[in-house]
């Protein structure tokens, strides 16, 4: 388990941080809710983890396809790849087990834990 996705996470949810991707997405319209009977097309997901990830100022569009690495393609540090984890959980409003989310260290990766989550378990 990651110190920094702890910390990140205490912080938050006590009030005393926010996370960036919270200031951007809560300028955006709010999502709308669908029937958990709705499946997800891989298309749609692969589509809105792309867009949470074009949120983030440090990554460069022109870098970002699914087989970019956080750390290696983006240049994103280890807190920024924290806040993209939390991000995608925001997105499709679930929540990812620390130890799950630790191991997601590419946009792909990503796609792939959203694509076997449930259905009934993604604010679709």
């Amino acid at each position: 388990m990651s110190f920094a996705r702890i910390a990140l996470r205490s912080a938050v949810r006590t009030g005393l941080a926010q996370p960036a991707s919270r200031l951007l997405f809560n300028r955006l319209p709010p999502r709308a809710a669908f029937s958990a009977a709705a499946a997800l097309e891989p298309a749609q997901i692969e589509r809105r983890v792309l867009d949470v990830l074009k949120g983030f100022d440090k990554v460069n569009p022109e870098k970002l396809v699914p087989a970019s690495s956080f750390t290696e393609d983006l240049g994103l540090d280890s807190l920024d790849a924290v806040e993209v984890v939390m991000a995608v959980e925001e997105e499709f409003a679930i929540e990812i087990p620390d130890a799950e989310a630790d191991e997601i260290k590419t946009v792909q990766q990503a796609i792939d834990y959203i694509a076997k989550t449930p259905e009934g378990e993604l604010y679709l």
